[in-house]
């Protein structure tokens, strides 16, 4: 078994329930930020990490994310026409070669260790990435690229600390006070109460394991939530093989699967482009002020 890591699963078959009604029709991995779906910001990611093969664990309804890394020959040729360039240069960014994306259906939604499961037959017996495209990560060096440049073997996941009131929402590790960015993992428990949680690092959505996780959830029973959990899986092979590490990546993460992050998330990246910056941030300023009564008070003194 080689340690290279050329394949990565993207979990996309949820409902996307949190932003109902729109995605009534709309598969929430296509949702934009400024111009560019959730799930773009993930294919670059992974891309940038030197991914080569991309398995997209879907389900019905999701027909619009397939279409998104088609061909769509009519409007290159209408924007060549037209001579529009730059237009023509952003479309290929949802470029995807011929035989790089497979799609496989998760028929039962059972949670995210069942949906990774459901793509075993299509990973072999190597490593492989497991990128979750509502946790979008904004880093000077992309998240999974430093993933990539610090595994060694073994299991890997990325990790960052949350307040102590938000770890019932997350995998939560047991590590040693060890300082750097790469720390071996003792256990890891799926939403703990806070009160009984062995600390506040918390698993984010990027993933690199060993094909012996896949073996795991092959038998792995219903967990929190009654879901499968990809938590457990990985569990285990501390147990088995403590071959578990977490990696503190550097980079602000942005969790797109709630609307209070999708919000952030969108004023922060239209606040990173600079041909929105100025504009954008003068609109922002004045809501704030309105919103503080501060434009008021501005007035009535004057």
């Amino acid at each position: 078994m080689t340690n290279k890591v050329t394949k990565a699963v993207l979990p996309v078959a949820g409902f996307g329930t949190r932003f109902l009604p729109a995605t009534k029709s709309v598969p929430k991995e296509i949702l934009p930020l400024v111009d560019k779906p959730l799930i773009q910001y993930t294919i670059d990611e992974a891309r940038a990490a030197g991914i080569k093969e991309f398995i997209f664990v879907t389900s019905r309804g999701k027909s619009a994310l397939e279409d998104y890394f088609d061909g769509a020959p009519e409007l290159e040729a209408s924007l060549r026409d037209g001579k529009k360039t730059a237009l023509l240069e952003a479309l290929k960014q949802t470029d995807m070669e011929s035989g790089a994306v497979a799609y496989v259906r998760q028929q039962e939604r059972r949670g995210l260790g069942h949906a990774v499961w459901c793509a075993r037959k299509l990973i072999g017996d190597e490593p492989f990435a497991v990128l979750l495209p509502d946790d979008v990560i904004d880093a000077d060096v992309p998240c999974l690229q430093q993933m990539i440049e610090n595994y060694r073997g073994g299991n890997m996941v990325a990790a960052m600390e949350v307040p102590v009131e938000s770890v019932s929402s997350y995998g939560i590790l047991d590590v040693d006070k060890a300082v750097g960015s790469v720390m071996p993992v003792r256990g890891m428990v799926e939403k703990p109460k806070a009160e009984v949680a062995p600390s506040n690092l918390a698993v984010i959505g990027r993933y690199i394991l060993a094909p012996n996780v896949l073996r795991n959830l092959e038998d792995a029973e219903t967990g929190a939530g009654g879901e499968v959990q990809l938590t457990d899986a990985i569990a285990r092979e501390i147990a088995a093989h403590n071959d578990v590490s977490a990696f503190r990546f550097k980079g602000r993460r942005f969790d797109c699967g709630s609307k209070p992050g999708y919000l952030q998330a969108t004023v922060a990246f239209g606040l990173a482009r600079p041909e929105l910056r100025d504009e954008f941030l003068d609109f922002l300023r004045t809501v704030s002020q309105t919103e503080l009564g501060i434009g008021s008070k501005v007035a009535a003194r004057g």
